[in-house]
């Protein structure tokens, strides 16, 4: 069967081999370098972790709304003049996180796409020869005291409720993992099962390029729309030519909107912009993936050096970078690691801004387009997307194949959103 991808970042590229592999005959279409830094995937944290399962909008949200807004240093900044386009979407994603019933249904959901996100990267990794770039050696949550802890009580118990297993750490042994931790922090939580990501960019460029070695055709181009013959899928259309297809997937993340809703979905699709520091591994290295509670930003040690991830600023796509996002990062970084409190040459450290393609209820959109069921959604994971990726690449090769997928994807469909 003849397909056509749409987008080369994690889904796109790993549904390529997963395609590949399943006979298909897989044109890829990127109009950038795949995993280059104008991707979501380069400039994603790096947690591969079955305890993601926690939706951004939890109960109480609401209440904490103004405040974001007018704190210029807090974890989710709404820049002013682009609030009136953004409260619809701000409304459904509160509304989606407003009961506990809720935030229960979507771990529930999320956790059948993350429970083994660490063993689907590492077979993928192997697969294409590139077994370095996947670590699984935990991920350690860290906090002031049990105190602050026990304010996420619900966010862990939807995790044990999830099948996530963890346990406490001391102090010392929390030393012993990462001794250049701040001893402000005194209580810590190791996720055992949790993974990382060694360089995000490259493992999406490695992967991307085993499909192409593997007999991938690449188009580099944006695709603008189908065609489509009595809701039959004849070809995807670029900028330059129609490439003549059976099925066609839409993975082009942030892009993905136009393209949904020429297929006959309208979906709330928002970038979730968020920022990244990383701090060359002669100032500061790190040796565990580390989540500190106050700052709520993922510290991964990567091949680069330390990478400080984290940040929600909404705004629009095209809006320019604000670079306070990162410096907020930096300053959490500088709290947490006893090297980043002495002064070193910050011109060295690189900063980045990208787009969390985000739906407003916090889950992916995955499965058949309404308007014809030959073009296959795949997008709109979040948070979530490095780790998400394998996943959602092995349900779009069953649903074009014909198979059953491992997850039931009716909680996925863009068809929810009709009517709403």
């Amino acid at each position: 069967m003849r397909v056509v991808v749409i987008g080369a970042g994690i889904v796109g590229a790993s549904t390529a081999v997963e395609l590949l592999r399943d006979g298909h005959d897989v044109t890829i279409v990127e109009p950038e370098t795949p995993g280059g830094r104008q991707a979501a995937s380069y400039g994603n944290s790096g947690w591969l972790s079955p305890a993601s399962v926690v939706p951004m909008s939890m109960p109480g949200l609401w209440k904490k709304v103004p405040g974001y807004i007018a704190d210029p240093t807090g974890p989710l900044a709404i820049r002013w003049r682009y609030l009136l386009g953004l409260a619809p979407w701000l409304l459904r994603f509160v509304t989606a996180g407003s009961t506990v019933a809720k935030v229960e249904r979507t771990a529930a959901i999320l956790s059948s796409l993350l429970h083994d996100c660490p063993q689907r990267h590492a077979a993928l990794a192997e697969e294409i020869g590139r077994p370095d770039l996947i670590l699984r050696e935990g991920l350690v949550y860290v906090y002031t005291d049990r105190a602050a802890f026990q304010q996420e009580a619900l966010a862990w118990r939807l995790r044990a409720d999830n099948g996530v297993a963890f346990r406490e750490l001391s102090r010392q042994e929390v030393a012993a993992l990462e001794p250049d931790l701040s001893a402000r922090y005194t209580f810590a939580i190791l996720v055992e099962k949790g993974g990382h990501c060694v360089d995000p960019g490259g493992y999406v460029g490695a992967i991307a390029a085993h499909a192409i070695a593997k007999g991938a055709k690449r188009v580099t181009g944006r695709v603008t729309g189908f065609d489509l013959t009595g809701g039959q899928l004849r070809a995807v259309r670029t900028e330059k030519a129609s490439l003549a297809c059976d099925k066609a997937v839409i993975a082009a993340g942030i892009r993905a909107k136009s393209l949904a809703t020429a297929v006959g979905d309208t979906v709330p699709l928002q970038s979730e912009r968020g920022y990244h520091v990383v701090i060359p591994p002669d100032i500061a290295r790190g040796a565990m993936p580390i989540m500190p509670g106050d700052g709520k930003m993922g510290n991964n040690p990567t091949r680069a050096g330390l990478r400080i991830a984290g940040q929600v600023e909404l705004a629009d796509v095209d809006a320019v970078p604000d670079w306070k996002r990162a410096d907020i990062l930096l300053g959490h970084a500088k709290r947490a690691y006893g090297k980043l409190s002495r002064s070193f040459d910050e011109s060295r450290i690189d900063r980045w801004m990208g787009h969390r393609p985000s739906m407003a209820d916090g889950l992916p959109v995955i499965g058949p387009a309404s308007g014809c069921a030959d073009v296959i959604h795949a997008f709109g994971h979040g948070h979530v997307g490095l780790a998400t990726g394998p996943a959602t690449a092995r349900i779009v090769a069953d649903l074009i194949g014909g198979k059953t997928p491992h997850v039931d994807i009716a909680p996925l469909s863009a068809a929810r959103f009709k009517g709403s």
